[in-house]
């Protein structure tokens, strides 16, 4: 019988992917591109919270991904394990292809369009931010 926290959890993540463009909590849900347009993330709920998956990449990604000794970047999970903090930030794990590397990372969604996103080498030290944008489908 699944406890109180994981049935909230559950709830909490089908109430985030249902909240339409506009209102009030932006949705961590949907595809993301960065800020280079080089890869697009399906970022979407799965057992472990919010993980995503890269859809698409340029040609370049694909190389960089390669010659880091990541194989095939298309269907990679990026963003590992995210959880919901507080004031509508995600915490997990972030798979960076090129580096062939997994480190700290946070993802906030600033609105219904833009996402800051955030990877950590150590826990809040020497970290990297970028804003990605929605991919309107």
């Amino acid at each position: 019988m699944p406890n109180l926290k994981s049935v909230a959890l559950a709830a909490a993540l089908a109430i985030g992917a249902a909240v339409p463009a506009g209102a009030a909590e932006p949705s961590l849900f949907g595809v993301w591109k960065n800020p280079k347009n080089s890869v697009h993330v399906d970022i979407r709920p799965c057992p472990q919270g919010a993980c995503g998956y890269v859809v698409w990449a340029s040609e370049k990604a694909k190389k960089d991904a390669r010659e880091g000794g990541t194989k095939e970047l298309v269907g990679q999970q990026l963003f590992r394990e995210f959880q919901p903090k507080k004031n509508g930030v995600w915490q997990g794990k972030v798979f960076i292809p090129d580096l062939n590397r997994t480190f700290t990372g946070s993802a906030e969604p600033l609105d219904a369009r833009t996402l800051r996103a955030k990877g950590c080498l150590f826990a809040n030290v020497l970290c990297k931010s970028q804003t990605w944008t929605r991919v309107e489908t």
